[in-house]
């Protein structure tokens, strides 16, 4: 209702006359148009009524007597209306009324009865004073439908906030509460009105009395209290986390609001990205990060409780080849399936925790003897090393375990992991599927090879290798068939540094990138220049390492080498182990597709020694075997090495194959490799590896009836 009396509020001062003689309106209206007020005059009720509608009237002159409808008729009606009901009504009459009349008049809503004729300034006056009445009315009305909607607003704030809103008075009683706060601490508002705040605080703790508590020291302070971390106890016996601001109110008010958000999906969401952060996607083990934090946690326990514990650290034997052949979705199926099998051998306080591609470290707690340690690890050994079968694959897995004893090899985090992770690759080293303790020696060990490492690095830099190149002579005829170019290494303090410590380093750290180029050159070169000696059949046969093997552009610095010093491709062989051939299966047949478009010769390394199965030979396009060492060098004494090597030979003639015996020593290994129709031979009962002088000078020929080695 009171929207629409503002609505209706007087702004252009518009004066209704209402008379039905024509001449009084005339007289009304140059008596009061003189631009002052807006005057409208109409000679009957009805016509006033229809004005009154059509248009807001500020005031209204009414004539007493008229036709049809007096003015007191009149009045009444304005009365009855929400639009007009407030309008001021001056009744006009030029005949003296009774007291009654006069007093009905008023009655019915006038606020002032005058008898014709009247003096005009005092009409006027009575008109201004009115007219500012009614404004002022107005003024008040609006100021009050404003300050009633704002209170409807901050009600409707406060009552659909999602935050808690107390008001609390000086002694920490509640005097208000929202609904939010109320089903915050799953109550109602009247459970939550008189009650003291600090009974809902769980944390932090604050002392019992109110007046030294932070809420009231900061509200005398006239500062906002703020507490980020709170928790609250709820009607239903739970708690809840919130952050809590506690202000002052105007000082007048003698209160504080204090505002509460529901921090519980925030805590929830934080311990999930907590979770998320320490735990392992893949296998739903703990990650590097969160093992190291278990092992910390156990760390500072254990040290009070005088226990022992060990750490140990797995690594998966044949996990890349594997993976590589496969594909990493059947590599992810066996790490998870791993996981699963590593678990079953661990008590359920045991950390379990993948630290990345396929180790695994385990954390177990309150030994009585490292003997136990041992005993796990084996376990977790023979369980990883059985026949496994992804997508209708069978494969075998093992497992290398590397095991480091608190305290005594270590009592910080890095300590024990890096001590674990030396035994373990010890255990590699000493011929995988077993477990290793670290011991002190070990770390001599290691610095040793991180002092090897940085002397490779430099010796590169330096370019302190060198090639030599041992010759390879058909046993039949004596002819000299080329040279295997051998890197070798002469350090310019420790002196010469035999191949198997160093290669298998280059490899490991994958320097021999950096080396790759530098001995295709150079090798390359070197059989180009012995042309004019040897002729253009002298084969050259270079060494690729599975690191080198596995590279794409393999094939592509071949070819840019043997272009740029106009060698045939026919003069070169390459020269691969059978584990570098088995790593990926695809790769492999791709990349001696592509040397063999090249046009080179390749030869299988240290044959006998690598994979056993030999249905490789039907798929992959080879022209050498090289027979390993170890069974020349034992063939004469075994049986078993001489059936081996024979085996071989005879192998290598069905399937239209070279065969090099390397390692040849003795003239009777000689004269039984003839005797077995083994090709060629390579080895100290000709020459070891010879440098580029002594190699050029080296005879094209051997006469085997005249020729004995040097003495």
């Amino acid at each position: 209702m009171a929207q629409l009396e503002l609505d209706t509020q007087v702004d252009s001062q518009v004066l209704l006359v209402v008379d039905d003689r024509e001449e009084n309106l005339v007289a009304m209206e140059a008596l009061l148009g003189d631009g002052e007020w807006d005057v409208r005059t109409v000679n009957s009720g009805e016509a006033a009524l229809q004005c009154m509608i059509e248009e807001p009237v500020g005031l209204v002159l009414l004539d007493v007597q008229m036709p049809k409808m007096d003015g007191f008729e009149v009045a009444r009606l304005m009365r009855g209306s929400p639009h007009t009901r407030h309008t001021p009504i001056i009744f006009l009459s030029a005949i003296a009324h009774t007291e009654d009349s006069v007093l009905h008049g008023y009655a019915i809503g006038a606020v002032d009865f005058i008898l014709k004729p009247f003096d005009p300034k005092v009409l006027r006056h009575k008109i201004s004073a009115l007219l500012e009445h009614e404004r002022h009315r107005h003024e008040l009305l609006q100021l009050s439908q404003q300050l009633d909607s704002a209170r409807a607003f901050n009600a409707s704030v406060l009552e659909n906030a999602s935050e808690g809103i107390l008001v609390l008075d000086q002694d920490g009683l509640i005097s208000f509460a929202n609904p939010a706060m109320a089903q915050m601490l799953h109550g109602e508002v009247a459970d939550l009105q008189g009650t003291q705040l600090l009974s809902y605080l769980h944390a932090p703790q604050m002392p019992a009395d109110w007046k030294i508590s932070e809420f009231y020291l900061s509200w005398r302070a006239g500062k906002t209290y703020r507490l980020h971390d709170a928790v609250l106890n709820t009607f239903s016996g739970s708690f809840l986390p919130v952050a809590l601001s506690c202000s002052p109110l105007p000082q007048y008010q003698n209160a504080m609001v204090l505002i509460a958000l529901d921090m519980s999906v925030v805590s929830n969401l934080h311990a999930q990205l907590e979770s998320q952060a320490i735990t392992d996607a893949l296998t739903g083990l703990y990650n590097r990060r969160g093992f190291n934090q278990a092992l910390e946690a156990a760390l500072s326990r254990i040290d009070r409780s005088g226990k022992r514990m060990a750490v140990l650290y797995l690594d998966l034997d044949g996990f890349k080849r594997v993976n590589d052949s496969l594909g990493h979705a059947a590599g992810d199926e066996i790490l998870r399936t791993v996981a699963e099998q590593l678990k079953t051998c661990l008590r359920p306080y045991d950390i379990l925790a993948r630290m990345g591609g396929d180790e695994f470290t385990a954390l177990l707690d309150s030994l009585d003897h490292p003997e136990d340690a041992a005993r796990v690890a084996e376990k977790l050994i023979e369980l990883v090393s059985v026949r496994h079968k992804v997508d209708g694959v069978e494969f075998t897995l093992g497992a290398s375990v590397g095991i480091a004893c608190f305290p005594e090899c270590g009592q910080t985090v890095d300590g024990l992991l890096r001590a674990a992770d030396m035994a373990m690759y010890e255990a590699k080293r000493a011929g995988r599927q077993q477990y290793r303790f670290f011991s002190p020696e070990m770390n001599g060990r290691a610095r040793s090879r991180l002092m090897l490492e940085e002397s490779l690095r430099t010796a590169i830099d330096q370019d302190d290798f060198v090639l030599v190149y041992q010759p390879q002579i058909d046993l039949a005829s004596g002819r000299l068939r080329g040279f295997e170019a051998l890197l070798r290494w002469q350090h310019r303090v420790a002196g010469t540094i035999a191949p198997g410590v160093f290669i298998p380093l280059l490899e490991e750290t994958r320097l021999i990138n950096r080396l790759g180029d530098w001995i295709f050159q150079r090798g390359i070169q070197q059989c180009r220049d012995w042309r004019p000696q040897f002729g253009e059949d002298l084969l050259l046969s270079l060494n690729v390492s599975p690191v080198q093997f596995s590279m794409p552009q393999l094939v592509g610095d071949l070819r840019r080498v043997l272009e740029s010093h106009q060698l045939k491709p026919s003069q070169l062989e390459v020269e691969v182990t059978e584990s570098a051939l088995m790593q990926d299966l695809d790769t492999t047949r791709e990349q001696l597709r592509q040397l063999r478009e090249l046009g080179v010769r390749i030869a299988i390394d240290d044959f006998g020694t690598g994979y056993s199965s030999l249905a490789y030979l039907r798929h992959f396009e080879l022209d050498t075997l090289k027979i390993d060492r170890l069974f020349i060098s034992n063939m004469l004494d075994s049986p078993k090495d001489a059936a081996i090597v024979s085996t071989i030979i005879d192998l290598g003639h069905h399937l239209g194959l070279e065969i090099i015996a390397e390692g040849v020593e003795t003239i009777a290994q000689r004269d039984w490799l003839i005797a077995h129709q083994c090709s060629t031979m390579q080895g100290f009962l000709v020459a070891p590896g010879l440098s580029v002088e002594k190699a050029g000078a080296f005879p094209p020929q051997l006469d085997w009836t005249t020729w004995a080695p040097e003495a």
